[in-house]
């Protein structure tokens, strides 16, 4: 694979489940200064309601991200969420997304970031978390649908997740929604007017 950073960023948006990235990649694609393509990941998770494959993620068996890994098409993969299942992005997204003249949009965990970043030490990292570990806790209890040991299983990932925060460019607390997507909007703007000036 070409490097895709020769000319564009990586950018890469990551953070707790339940804090809320789902939402603000939504609100990016719509709304940031600059062009973002959604690089979609792969998983070996099962299909939730509402999801569509290829579209929201593209859904694999374990066989087939098996193949995927030992045929060197996946830019980076974590087994996450000490659940067994697998994440990954596809070489062939990254790529995609540069071709179309955006800038390669993921939204990985935080194991995968700090993989990808040690490929390309330019990856523009943004952390998006709420401003209380206690809030993480009341929004996963609130959705209703996981049991008491995966809840555990979560809690526990967060926890970890949350002090490699550090690691990142950039840490967005999403506790009002406009205003998070406001900022990262801004960062993304200032980081185009570096290139831009030649400075990166």
């Amino acid at each position: 694979m070409s490097n895709p950073q020769a000319e564009i960023p990586i950018v890469v948006l990551s953070g707790p489940t339940a804090s809320g990235k789902t939402t603000i990649v939504k609100r990016l694609l719509q709304e940031s200064p600059v062009k973002l393509i959604k690089a979609i990941s792969a998983t070996t998770r099962p299909i939730r309601n509402g999801e569509i494959d290829g579209q929201d993620y593209y859904f694999l068996t374990p066989e087939e991200f098996e193949e995927r890994r030992k045929n060197n098409e996946l830019l980076e993969c974590e087994q996450v969420h000490g659940l067994g299942y697998w994440y990954g992005t596809l070489k062939s997204e990254v790529d995609r997304a540069a071709k179309e003249g955006g800038w390669p949009f993921l939204e990985i965990d935080v194991q995968g970031t700090l993989k990808l970043k040690e490929q390309f030490p330019q990856t523009m990292t943004l952390f998006v978390r709420t401003s209380s570990d206690e809030e993480y806790e009341k929004r996963i209890r609130d959705r209703g649908t996981e049991s008491e040991e995966i809840i555990e299983k979560r809690l526990a990932t967060i926890r970890k997740e949350l002090e490699l925060a550090e690691y990142y460019n950039h840490v967005i607390i999403n506790d009002e929604l406009d205003r998070a997507v406001n900022e990262i909007g801004t960062i993304l703007k200032q980081r185009e007017q570096e290139i831009n000036a030649g400075r990166i």
